[in-house]
């Protein structure tokens, strides 16, 4: 005889609190409160937020070293402002954290570098401009892409409130990004191939950001509490949609196309696939299991450290003063 699952007086009442605030939400409840919550919510709900704050974060120092070689004076004050919309995006997420008990000063300064929730693509250096603004075009785009599913279908009102101001700024920086891939790519010569290289790396980091595929993933919650709305792989071509035809429209080689048979994008390679951080080269012809990407991530990489002691020194500073 199987082994029956013998829940406890509170599990069967978390479970059952559950699934009546799931099925408010699906006819159209907005939680406004730590009161309106689950215990499972909110879990849900603080590992979004952290993710989403840590993300923005890490951004910040990844752009301002990289701004360093901006073409002009004006380019770095670009990307300065940038800076400083990410260190308020950050703030945002980390203040709603506080809102629900979370100390936020533990969040900055009580954790190890590998700790923090960032995606893998900011643990690597941008080292010229051209990364620089395909880091605005790609990465940014990842985080509109996102973002604006929560946006639109979260049931957590404050963030709901809070991401109308996040995501006009985002779509600004993903601008900035654009056009000076434009211009990188018309320029020609030299600076056209450090656009290309750019691109051959950051491409594939980028898709990696949106996670699990849809048949592999396991945990639901988010959907389930409609924090999100899409799936993974859903955002996933929402991303390919808008940066294959402009890599294309530019003539910037990427490694996916557009399927007529089934209507969405393709990847070109084994995905996922071994990724070398030091040569900045992905690896195509050796795939990989998620399990060994969760590894890879789990494992930080190479500016992990070193960026979390900028965040931890005076980034972390002028974000605790918000």
């Amino acid at each position: 005889m199987a082994e029956q699952n013998i829940l406890s007086p509170l599990e069967k009442e978390r479970s059952s609190a559950d699934t009546a605030l799931i099925e408010k939400i699906a006819k159209g409840f907005m939680v406004e409160s730590e009161e309106d919550m689950t215990p499972g919510y909110k879990k849900a709900l603080l590992t979004q937020l952290t993710v989403q704050g840590d993300t923005e974060l890490l951004s910040a120092p990844a752009y301002y070293l990289a701004s360093r070689d901006a073409p002009t004076i004006n380019s770095r004050i670009a990307v300065t402002a940038i800076v400083h919309d990410e260190l308020g995006h950050a703030n945002i997420a980390y203040r709603m954290m506080e809102d629900l008990g979370v100390d936020k000063h533990q969040l900055l300064y009580g954790r190890q570098p590998h700790e923090f929730k960032h995606p893998y693509g900011f643990d690597q250096p941008l080292e010229n401009w051209a990364e620089m603004v395909v880091a605005n075009g790609f990465f940014d785009r990842a985080g509109i892409t996102l973002l604006a599913d929560v946006h639109q279908h979260t049931s957590y009102g404050p963030l709901k409130r809070a991401l109308v101001k996040v995501d006009r700024e985002e779509v600004l920086h993903l601008r900035h990004g654009e056009s000076w891939m434009k211009r990188l790519a018309k320029a020609g010569g030299e600076v056209r191939e450090a656009l290309q290289r750019a691109v051959d790396w950051m491409f594939p980091i980028s898709l990696e950001w949106f996670g699990l595929p849809d048949d592999l993933k396991r945990h639901s919650g988010q959907l389930d509490y409609r924090l999100k709305g899409k799936t993974n792989d859903q955002l996933r071509q929402i991303w390919m949609n808008s940066t294959v035809p402009l890599c294309q429209g530019i003539g910037i080689d990427v490694p996916a196309h557009f399927d007529e048979a089934s209507q969405q994008y393709l990847i070109d390679y084994p995905f996922p696939c071994q990724y070398d951080p030091d040569a900045k080269r992905w690896l195509f012809d050796e795939p990989l299991s998620w399990e060994q990407v969760f590894k890879r991530w789990k494992a930080r990489g190479p500016m992990n450290k070193r960026y979390i002691e900028m965040v931890q020194g005076d980034f972390g500073v002028a974000l605790g003063s918000h």
